[in-house]
C-alpha cells in the first residue's frame, strides 16, 4: 500500500491523532488501569477486524497509541519502489475507528501531549558506521535500513529511539556530531520554543520553521524541534 504524504495525512482530519516521525500517535486519558485494560481489549477486537493493530503503551492515567505500516511503498525519483515504515490509508482508517471506540468508552483524547524522540548523527560515511550502531543499539544487524531506504537504524522491538544519519557539514564549527530530534504536536510548538528560550536556550536556525527549529543550550549543544501539519479542522 502506498505511503501517504504529509498533506494527505493532514487532510484526513484525524483530530485525536498527530503525525510524528514515521507514525500516527494518540493519547487517551483513563481513570484507572481497569479502564485502560478494557480499552486495549476492545482495540484488539477492532484491530482484528482491520487485520492491523496499533502499538499500545499503558501508563499511569493514559494509554498511548501508535499506528504505522511496515510495508508502505515509497517511490524515489526514478520510480524505484522501496518498502518502508510509514503511514498508509489503513492506518488512517483504523485511526478513525479507534477515535469512535474511544468516544464510545468516554475517553478523552490529549493529542497535544504526544511526542517522539529520535537521534541524529552527522557522518561522512553512514554505510560504514551504521553496522556498529545497529549492533550497539539493538544487537541485530538487520536493524540497519529497517523500514527505511537509508542506513537509519531502527529497533524492530521499539526498545530504543531510531538513529538516523545526516551529512557532516563542512562548517560544523561546534564539532557536535550527535543531536536529538523531538517531534511534538504543532499546537504546542511555540510554547515549547518559548520554554527553551526562557530556560536559557537560543534559536539557532528557524529558516524551516514551523516544520524544523534548531535550538542550542548555553554550551552550544544543538537539538531540533520537529512539527508536522495539524489536522485541517484545528487550523
Amino acid at each position: 500500500m502506498d505511503m501517504l504524504t504529509g498533506d494527505q495525512i493532514a487532510e484526513a482530519d484525524l483530530t485525536d491523532w498527530r503525525k510524528l516521525a514515521q507514525g500516527l500517535h494518540a493519547r487517551y486519558a483513563v481513570d484507572d488501569f481497569g479502564a485502560a485494560a478494557r480499552f486495549v481489549a476492545a482495540l484488539g477486537d477492532v484491530g482484528d477486524e482491520f487485520g492491523h493493530h496499533p502499538q499500545v503503551s499503558i501508563c499511569r492515567g493514559y494509554v498511548d497509541l501508535r499506528l504505522t505500516s511496515s510495508d508502505a511503498i515509497y517511490r524515489d525519483d526514478d520510480g524505484t519502489e522501496h518498502v518502508v515504515e510509514w503511514v498508509t490509508q489503513q492506518d488512517v482508517d483504523l485511526a478513525r475507528r479507534i477515535t469512535e471506540l474511544a468516544s464510545d468508552q468516554h475517553l478523552s483524547p490529549d493529542p497535544a501531549s504526544v511526542s517522539v524522540l529520535e537521534l541524529g548523527l552527522d557522518t561522512t560515511d553512514s554505510a560504514k558506521i551504521a553496522p556498529v550502531w545497529a549492533a550497539l543499539l539493538t544487537g541485530d544487524p538487520n536493524a540497519q535500513g529497517l523500514g527505511s531506504p537509508s542506513d537509519e537504524v531502527r529497533d524492530a522491538l521499539g526498545r530504543v529511539p531510531n538513529l538516523w544519519f545526516d551529512d557532516l557539514a563542512d562548517d560544523n564549527a561546534s564539532g557536535q556530531r550527535f543531536h536529538i530530534e523531538v517531534y511534538i504536536a504543532a499546537e504546542v510548538a511555540e510554547e515549547r520554543i518559548a520554554a527553551v528560550v526562557a530556560a536559557g536556550g537560543t534559536v539557532v536556525d528557524d529558516s524551516d520553521h514551523p516544520a524544523l527549529t534548531v535550538i542550542a543550550d548555553q554550551d552550544g549543544n544543538r537539538g531540533v524541534l520537529c512539527v508536522a501539519a495539524k489536522p485541517t479542522s484545528t487550523d
